[in-house]
């Protein structure tokens, strides 16, 4: 458990920062991949926050077509932050999970409609028994398109959910001035955490169990093209459920295990 402050702090009050990147491994722990950019062109970037990101990165990695994965700070004021900054608040960073996934292979929406489903978008500053601005919900849209797409989907699954979605969502532009990185990279031992010798099965997310209404409800005019790749059998098998992450296995779900 871990308790924060459940205001955020003013791009005034935050902490200096520093100029030096955060040193990560060059290769992802499970898909033996490469960690840090720049990435293959045909790829794509999407940056969530939805907990304690050691959970949500290891649900992230699972989803075929990902081509890597990353545990970071994303959306505060502090360049390069450590843990123990931003797990004080005094950041403006929330704990958040960087995806490059293929889009021939998954799509932005099936990512959309994980990241909904995979904890309870309606609890503010916090995620379970984790409190503080370090854990706020959070989605973050590098075009128009993406923007189109995290709108109208918060709406669908607001509808669904039956109660306001708190998530933070914002143009990844609003933090990407003067230098700042809407994205900053957490400390390597952070780094597909859960699939590394001792690791603490740890996971605050509560996945809600209410699927994201079809696609055909919430198409953005003009964005049919984005219709999910994933069949709805793969969510049958692997919709997120509490602590789905901590028992599932570490390996990437492999196309067709559903």
């Amino acid at each position: 458990t871990m308790g924060g402050s459940e205001s955020m702090v003013s791009r005034s009050a935050a902490l200096a920062g520093r100029a030096t990147k955060m040193v990560v491994g060059a290769n992802h722990y499970v898909l033996k991949n490469q960690m840090e950019g720049p990435y293959p062109a045909q790829y794509k970037k999407m940056v969530f926050a939805n907990g304690c990101f050691w959970g949500s990165e290891k649900g992230a990695w699972r989803l075929p077509g990902v081509f890597t994965s990353a545990c970071g700070y994303c959306a505060g004021f502090t360049p390069n932050p450590t843990y123990e900054e931003a797990c004080s608040g005094k950041s403006g960073h929330t704990e958040a999970v960087q995806v490059v996934f293929d889009p021939e292979k998954i799509a932005y929406t099936d990512i959309l409609r994980w990241f909904w489903e995979s904890h309870d978008p309606s609890q503010g500053m916090g995620q379970g028994n984790d409190r503080g601005t370090q854990y706020r919900s959070g989605l973050y849209w590098f075009d128009d398109e993406q923007k189109a797409l995290v709108l109208s989907s918060k709406d669908a699954y607001e509808k669904a959910l039956g109660r306001k979605i708190t998530t933070e969502c914002a143009p990844a532009a609003d933090y990407e001035k003067d230098g700042s990185e809407l994205f900053y990279f957490a400390e390597d031992y952070h780094q597909q955490y859960l699939a590394k010798p001792g690791a603490r099965p740890y996971c605050s997310a509560q996945p809600q169990c209410v699927s994201l209404p079809p696609f055909s409800e919430w198409t953005p005019a003009g964005l049919e093209n984005h219709a999910p790749k994933l069949p709805e059998a793969f969510w049958t098998k692997h919709a997120p459920k509490p602590h789905c992450v901590i028992r599932a296995p570490n390996p990437q779900i492999k196309d067709g295990e559903w």
